[in-house]
């Protein structure tokens, strides 16, 4: 009986398979088999502040000191342009666990994000993040601790300005 080799480049295209597996997905079906850390419930608490459905799982609770969450984007929706604002500290770093997205900072060219993905927000940057057009997507949102806290939140990313990725 012959022995199969695993070699690199076995390695990095079973790799490259999986990679492909969790990225891009359009089927809210499949995309719920890959995401790990659940879809969670409806984001009604600031759906004012999103273009589009999206859903939030708390992964921690805010009041220990850490603020995390799984924050899942269907197709299409992002949040509005928004500002972590804080004296010393602070900003937000995103996970991207499952799917296609975007992140955009005020003024930058928007950078794709894919599973993998991990994106460190200084405080009092102007940005926004969400799902491709045509991708359910989940990132994990930390905000990093830090004095005098808040976010800002701005206006919508315009459907013209999205339609242009």
């Amino acid at each position: 009986m012959k022995k199969s080799k695993i070699t690199a480049n076995t390695v990095s295209s079973l790799y490259s398979a999986e990679n492909e597996r969790l990225m891009k997905t359009a089927s809210k079906e499949v995309f719920d088999t890959w995401n790990v850390f659940g879809t969670g419930d409806e984001n009604t608490a600031y759906a004012r502040y999103f273009t589009g459905n999206s859903y939030l799982r708390p992964l921690s609770d805010p009041a220990s000191g850490l603020s995390a969450a799984n924050v899942t984007f269907a197709p299409g929706c992002r949040n509005n342009w928004h500002i972590h604002h804080a004296a010393t500290g602070g900003g937000q770093m995103l996970i991207c666990t499952v799917g296609e997205g975007w992140y955009c900072e005020d003024g930058k060219a928007p950078v794709s994000l894919t599973a993998g993905s991990v994106v460190t927000i200084p405080a009092n940057v102007r940005h926004w993040h969400g799902a491709k057009k045509d991708s359910w997507f989940s990132h994990i949102a930390i905000e990093i601790p830090g004095t005098e806290c808040h976010t800002e939140w701005c206006d919508p990313v315009s459907d013209e300005e999205y339609d242009k990725l």
